[in-house]
């Protein structure tokens, strides 16, 4: 591979984030997938084509869902949008222990991924052009790791041993501290209220003084999203000054 400082200071930081969480283990966890690892390809491709250059706003989501990134390596990676708004589709591998009711298909999977498909429906609906919102945002996630049950159930990081999400959390924050260094971004938004608090933390770190905001989290667990989070998200974007009318 080409030296990734030289190609781009996302795609080093990605790197040694992987590196840093690929060796811990998770005493409450059957099974944990790292994106960062089998489906290295596409998530380089998303960082190469449009993590380039500083950036105007910089999203933060929190940790791959099944159907999403754990898929195709790109945060709230939903396959059709990152295949046909992104043009994004590349070879997948597999993690090194695959749970029978979380098969890791690539971009074959079939099902949605609902947070997906609502968050960059919307950034699709307001930017036909792919190229158009990537000159100006970003969308990080904070978290690679999908930790599951024995059942195949998703385990959240507050449904693990605080000992074991330490180290966890230290490798994720300087990852998105240097994100946050790279992009030079004048807004931050959590895309919920966890991300918001590590945004924060972040820009502490690097001494930003990017405005921090947020948006409702598009999860079809949370009520308010499945009555209208488009609508809704537009309304805090516009609100905040993030974005005009």
């Amino acid at each position: 591979m080409t030296d990734a400082a030289v190609v781009s200071p996302l795609i080093a930081s990605s790197r040694k984030l992987a590196a840093r969480l690929r060796p811990l283990a998770f005493t409450k966890a059957s099974h944990v997938y790292l994106p960062l690892d089998y489906a290295r390809e596409p998530h380089e491709e998303y960082l190469r084509r449009f993590g380039s250059g500083k950036k105007r706003v910089v999203f933060l989501g929190m940790n791959p869902g099944p159907f999403g990134m754990a898929q195709t390596g790109v945060p709230f990676g939903e396959v059709a949008a990152v295949r046909d708004w992104m043009g994004i589709s590349a070879a997948v591998g597999k993690p090194e222990r695959e749970h029978p009711k979380r098969p890791v298909q690539g971009f074959d999977c079939a099902k949605s991924e609902v947070s997906g498909r609502r968050l960059w429906g919307l950034f699709a609906e307001r930017f036909p052009k792919a190229e158009d919102f990537f000159a100006g945002h970003f969308v990080l996630n904070y978290c690679p790791l999908v930790w599951m049950s024995e059942t195949g159930a998703n385990l959240t990081p507050d449904k693990l041993p605080a000992t074991e999400m330490a180290a966890v959390e230290e490798a994720c924050l300087d990852h998105l501290a240097e994100s946050i260094a790279a992009l030079q971004p004048e807004w931050l938004i959590g895309v919920g209220g966890y991300a918001e608090e590590r945004l924060k933390q972040a820009a502490g770190i690097t001494g930003s003084t990017a405005k921090l905001g947020r948006v409702l989290h598009p999860s079809p667990a949370s009520p308010a999203a499945n009555r209208g989070w488009a609508e809704a998200a537009t309304k805090q974007l516009l609100g905040q000054g993030v974005w005009d009318a």
